[in-house]
Formats: C-alpha cells, sequence, structure tokens
C-alpha cells in the first residue's frame, strides 16, 4: 500500500506541473470540482499529471501536441482542448506549431474533427491576444 507522503509527493508534483500548463496557482479544474467531486480533481492532479505528465521521455511541449492530437481526435473535447491549446503555448509551442498538430489530425481523425479544433484554437489565440 502506498504511503501518505508518496501520495503528497505525487500530488505536488502534479500540481507544480499543472500550474505550469494552465498558468494558475489553484487550477480551474481542480477547484471546479471540489464541491462535487473532489476526489476527481485529486485523480487527475496525481495521476494525470503526477504520473503521466511528470514522466521522462517526452518534454512537456511535446506531450502537450500529442495531447492536442488526442483531443481533437475524441471530438468531444472541447473544453480540455482549449485549455490544453493554452497549455501547448505556455509550455513553449507555438502558434505555428500547434495549427500543423491540429492539421496533422485530419487525415487520421476526418476534416471535420480537424477543422473544429482549428475553431478552438484561433479563439484561444484571439483571447490570448486580447488579453496581451
Amino acid at each position: 500500500m502506498e504511503q501518505p507522503e508518496q501520495q503528497g509527493e505525487r500530488y505536488e508534483r502534479g500540481l507544480k506541473a499543472l500550474q505550469h500548463l494552465s498558468g494558475e496557482t489553484d487550477p480551474t479544474v481542480v477547484t471546479s470540482l471540489a464541491d462535487i467531486a473532489p476526489d476527481l480533481g485529486r485523480f487527475i492532479v496525481e495521476f494525470g499529471y503526477g504520473e503521466v505528465h511528470t514522466r521522462p521521455g517526452l518534454e512537456p511541449r511535446d506531450r502537450q501536441l500529442v495531447t492536442l492530437g488526442a483531443l481533437a481526435a475524441l471530438g468531444n473535447a472541447a473544453p480540455q482542448l482549449r485549455f490544453h491549446i493554452n497549455g501547448a503555448l505556455n509550455a513553449g509551442c507555438t502558434r505555428a506549431e500547434v495549427v500543423e498538430a491540429l492539421t496533422q489530425i485530419a487525415v487520421y481523425a476526418g476534416f471535420p474533427a480537424a477543422i473544429n479544433a482549428l475553431q478552438h484554437a484561433k479563439a484561444v489565440f484571439a483571447e490570448r491576444d486580447a488579453e496581451a
């Protein structure tokens, strides 16, 4: 059985990774679940970010490009896609790289998935420009 100290370390590692990608001290994905499913928020931080996103082998920017492809191909995860478009930019990807990654999925997930994903990218880029 895992010791509480290890759970704490995994959570802290995951939270740090999530904060970097989101640009938020208190990531919305965790706070939005606090009143209804706090365990799900903890699972996202501990497993999704503390275990998977922080694994060696890929840089955070490359993990974000992979994540963009997967979310865009799903076609039903618009909020998560928008979050990870921002995350890709926060991790050092360029807008051109985001566009290229989303264009690439047209071959494998279809043109509608790529078009929809690119519309989300366009909106994220516009929001970031308005904030600048």
